[in-house]
């Protein structure tokens, strides 16, 4: 949260459209950028059994076109001492979901959670084999101060990065 995430603790996998629903219903966002509180979206084929239908999203399982408003993706882990995501790149996740939408939707288990960078670098090498093509470590929307130092967020990504914190 000290990098304008926000985080939900949900009981259990299933309660992942609804939560992200209600995510989305709660914005209050001013009407230049209203569009950008879209209920259609891409999410990463672990996610395709969803209700998305259920919850009144209309999610897609595949790569994000540039023009999704939202993307919902898992991570390999989360380090605690930052509260950085890392997410690794495979041929089943694509890391463009995560990059490219205004809003960007993490999954991310609770045993994934690890104490520092160290540990994060040890469950890349065990789940790739080595490193993969690409990491990305996301700590909080993207954001850039260029401009007369003042910070603006989703310069360069996300506008904001929710977190649904599951068994």
């Amino acid at each position: 949260t000290d990098m304008a995430s926000t985080i939900e603790r949900l009981p259990a996998a299933g309660e992942i459209p609804a939560a992200v629903a209600r995510y989305l219903d709660a914005l209050e966002l001013p009407p230049a950028i209203a569009a950008q509180k879209s209920h259609r979206g891409v999410c990463w084929p672990e996610f395709a059994g969803l209700d998305w239908r259920g919850a009144g999203l209309d999610i897609e399982v595949r790569p994000t076109a540039g023009d999704d408003r939202l993307g919902i993706t898992g991570c390999l882990c989360a380090i605690a001492e930052t509260g950085t995501l890392v997410i690794t790149s495979s041929k089943d996740t694509p890391t463009a979901t995560t990059l490219l939408p205004d809003t960007h939707v993490a999954v991310l288990r609770e045993g994934d959670i690890v104490a520092g960078m160290e540990e994060a670098f040890d469950r890349v090498r065990a789940a790739h084999g080595g490193m993969p093509r690409a990491i990305n470590m996301i700590s909080g929307p993207s954001r850039t101060g260029d401009i007369e130092q003042t910070i603006v967020l989703g310069a360069h990504g996300p506008y904001r990065v929710h977190i649904l914190l599951v068994p």
